[in-house]
């Protein structure tokens, strides 16, 4: 079988030293590492038999990509409609609250002067945590973000997590859920994370990220769910419906390979349970990977 694989950023231009570049390349190479491990299998740059899209959501970009490959081959990714509702911040959370999925209040930040309670400020389709910043209540949101391209999200304290679910027509599987490491300067940016988490906190990961991605029709393949654990409850924060730097830490603890697996899945084949190695992981947003055995 033939596979294309297509990073947005680094298809676009050399390394620009951002974070997001690293991130994009990282995820390139451990899913095409993954793909040629599979017997049979190729990457090759046209006349694939399928295609896997990594874009970021910002711009539409994400959704005009996969839209763009399907012109010309299947694409691994979900239905156009769940790329626009996922992408969109505003219309996601509304979604979630009015099916009953414990999400942060959220609301345009146009016309907000001040934030009227803890916020966190970002683009309404944003990705990488790029222009996120905490507000404190009362402070200020700057006059340029003060449009509908920008969201205010209540901000809820707790732990950071993210729980990927390899989706297909007749099974979704949850993969281990990962510790998430974000800058403590207000900005949140990803730093990479660790894994397997604790079970009781697994359990409440899995649990709510499986709500949040039930209630979105059109899901298919590797979606990953950023959510916070917190004492006060738990919360979902957002939908990443593409591969995530996640898929680098849980390749490393898996048993099996997961490009093959997700293959299969979003074919709609009935597979058995994944099989994850003892130890512990801890992953960079740049692809390096440490492991410790337990």
């Amino acid at each position: 079988m033939r596979f294309l694989v297509y990073e947005h950023l680094t298809a676009a231009g050399p390394d620009d030293g951002s974070s997001m570049y690293r991130e994009g390349r990282a995820m390139r190479d451990a899913l095409a590492a993954d793909l040629r491990a599979i017997p049979g299998c190729e990457l090759v740059e046209s006349n694939a038999d399928l295609a896997f899209v990594i874009a970021p959501e910002t711009g539409g970009i994400l959704e005009e990509r996969v839209s763009f490959f399907r012109r010309s081959c299947p694409v691994l990714a979900p239905r156009a409609d769940a790329l626009a509702l996922t992408a969109d911040k505003l219309r996601l959370a509304e979604h979630w609250t009015r099916l009953c999925v414990p999400t942060p209040a959220t609301r345009s930040a146009e016309a907000c002067v001040r934030a009227d309670r803890s916020s966190v400020l970002k683009p309404r389709d944003g990705a990488g945590s790029c222009e996120t910043v905490f507000l404190c209540e009362g402070e200020a949101v700057p006059e340029e973000q003060r449009t509908d391209s920008f969201v205010l999200q209540d901000f809820v304290p707790g732990q950071p997590v993210s729980v990927a679910f390899l989706v297909g027509p007749r099974q979704t599987v949850p993969l281990v859920p990962c510790f998430q490491r974000l800058s403590d300067d207000g900005r949140f940016q990803y730093r990479g994370g660790s894994l397997p988490i604790p079970d009781p906190l697994a359990a409440r990961a899995v649990a709510i990220g499986r709500r949040a991605i039930d209630v979105v029709p059109g899901l298919l393949g590797y979606v990953g769910v950023d959510l916070v654990l917190g004492d006060a409850g738990d919360f979902v924060i957002e939908i990443n419906p593409r591969l995530t730097t996640s898929y680098i830490g849980l390749r490393a603890l898996c048993a099996d390979n997961l490009s093959e697996r997700m293959i299969a899945i979003a074919r709609g084949e009935e597979m058995p349970p994944l099989r994850w190695n003892l130890g512990r992981i801890t992953f960079g947003s740049d692809g390096t990977v440490t492991a410790e055995k337990t």
